[in-house]
């Protein structure tokens, strides 16, 4: 069964929720964020990246960042940018990108259905980033920023949710700077939010979609909070993360591409003689970059030429959920034999282009010094459940989800 549970989130006010929503933490650098919210009190970027406003010598790990944090956090509370719900309750967000709508339900799941894999990743997580929020959200007491869950559609939740939609007034209604529209609704029936967590307890299995460091690290949090209580009950909010929870069939993953910096020491010739081996090549004759168009299927652009690749048979196992992945099989036949790219993670020769920057970027970014970019086809909500359901996980930088969920609109307190 899946545990979900409502809280009394703390939210921005009426009328706030433009200045005060942001991009997730985790998608600009240091100063990107202070250029975000530069003349924006409201931004909440001064709680998720509460760095920017220390100075530039201070390490975005230091202590004192985290205690920014907390401060920041209380004082947009007491001065009223953001209240807090009287009561528990859920929440609906929908966002709404080049007329393409997803609508999740605000809410928080359980840190033990985490640990036991119940809410199911396809990614592994790094200790430093683990640490980072562990820090952020211990010392905030609250988690600041939801992990961004996904479910197998269930039609009953969608009813619900389309019925309260249609017969209630919005609690925010903006578009963001980016053109995506963010709509919110609060759900206080009490008989209504019974029924949702009922439902949500038929469900088998949540999954990961977006945000394995934060999960884990509220659980780190919620556990370390327990050591802390000995005598915790299991109905503290600490024994809960903050999630956005969308089915299945809304979700867009968009393409995650590559590009690299040298043809690790061979000459174009030998570099396209060893790709033949394991794809077909053939020149793209098309205008305008190349998207791949089916499953895979890859794009090359190398020497200011694109290129159709396509993975001959025998190369990858079909039937295996990882192996028979456009990211593994480029990895494993291409960018790990041929370009000596053996670690992804940590080859600084590699860069990964989420497909909101389009197939130009690539092109920009090999005219720029890098040698040859790789444009993918997007894996699936269904590959990413297969995986997840294999208990495997996914190459690095398998998927890239949009719209961004925006971070400040809903804040779940620890105590």
């Amino acid at each position: 069964m899946a545990v979900v549970k409502p809280f009394a989130a703390v939210r921005p006010n009426k009328g706030l929720a433009e200045k005060v929503a942001s991009l997730p933490y985790d998608v600009m650098n240091r100063q990107e964020a202070k250029e975000m919210a530069d003349g924006n009190p409201y931004s909440f970027l001064h709680v998720g990246r509460s760095e920017i406003d220390i100075a530039d010598s201070v390490s975005q790990y230091d202590d004192a960042v985290y205690a920014k944090a907390r401060e920041n956090l209380d004082r947009m509370i007491s001065e009223g940018t953001l209240i807090q719900e009287d009561a528990p309750c859920y929440y609906i967000y929908r966002q709404i990108m080049d007329g393409r709508a997803q609508t999740g339900l605000v809410g928080c799941t359980s840190i033990d259905e985490y640990i036991d894999d119940t809410i199911k990743k396809h990614e592994f997580t790094r200790e430093e980033k683990e640490i980072d929020r562990i820090n952020h959200f211990d010392v905030c007491d609250a988690n600041t920023e939801p992990v961004f869950l996904t479910y197998r559609n269930k039609p009953e939740i969608n009813e619900i949710v389309g019925n309260w939609i249609n017969e209630h007034d919005t609690i925010f209604d903006f578009v963001s700077d980016d053109g995506i529209a963010h709509v919110g609704w609060k759900i206080d029936d009490g008989e209504l939010v019974s029924r949702i967590d009922g439902l949500f307890a038929e469900l088998d299995n949540l999954y990961i979609a977006d945000g394995h460091h934060r999960s884990a690290s509220a659980a780190k949090v919620g556990l370390k909070r327990r050591q802390e209580n000995p005598d915790y009950s299991g109905d503290e909010e600490f024994n809960r993360f903050l999630a956005v929870i969308f089915p299945d069939h809304e979700l867009l993953v968009m393409d995650y591409n590559r590009v690299v910096k040298d043809l690790n020491g061979l000459s174009e010739e030998a570099y396209l003689e060893a790709v033949q081996k394991v794809f077909s090549v053939e020149e793209y004759k098309g205008s305008g970059p190349y998207r791949p168009d089916n499953k895979h299927r890859f794009g090359m652009y190398l020497d200011g030429k694109w290129y159709i690749l396509e993975a001959l048979e025998g190369t990858y196992d079909p039937s295996h959920p990882v192996n028979s992945l456009d990211s593994a099989i480029l990895q494993n036949n291409l960018l790990d034999p041929i370009l000596g790219i053996e670690n992804p993670r940590t080859d600084k020769r590699i860069d990964f282009i989420g497909g909101i920057r389009g197939l130009e970027e690539l092109e920009r970014r090999v005219s720029g010094g890098m040698k040859v970019a790789f444009s993918m086809y997007p894996t699936t909500i269904d590959d990413l459940m297969s995986v997840a359901d294999a208990g495997e996980v996914m190459p690095p930088k398998s998927t890239w989800f949009e719209p961004k969920l925006r971070s400040g609109l809903f804040v779940h307190k620890l105590c």
